[in-house]
């Protein structure tokens, strides 16, 4: 893929990245808690604050979108922090049969962006 079509599905991506992060989260969450909420009985403190920098990061991937070069370090976080965070989640995920259902929510879905982001990333951005 060229560099030019790699930028402009880039941002696509970024943009999509960046509205499910702020605005899906929380939905999915509530309609499908065993994929991606880990604490689900109550108020949990730990889902709030998760959603908290999951927004706030979709925020500033929305913005990146503009001219994704420039914002190289954020989408590389995104991705190496996605990396980290499903890998750390899908070893946890095996702590019992309540919590196998995140293999097929919140892990794959983050490994699915960082396969995504980097893939898109020009290489020698």
């Amino acid at each position: 893929m060229v560099k030019a079509d790699r930028i402009k599905y880039l941002r696509i991506a970024l943009v999509v990245t960046g509205l499910i992060f702020t605005f899906g989260l929380w939905p999915l969450t509530v309609l499908w808690p065993s994929g991606w909420a880990w604490h689900t009985e109550g108020r949990s403190h730990y889902l709030e604050m998760i959603l908290g920098l999951y927004a706030t990061l979709g925020v500033f991937l929305m913005l990146a979108a503009r001219n994704p070069l420039v914002h190289g370090s954020l989408i590389w976080f995104t991705v190496w922090s996605s990396v980290v965070h499903g890998g750390i989640m899908a070893v946890q995920s095996f702590s019992g049969h309540h919590t196998m259902g995140h293999l097929w929510g919140d892990v794959l879905a983050l490994f699915v962006v960082a396969g995504l982001l980097a893939w898109l990333m020009p290489h020698d951005a």
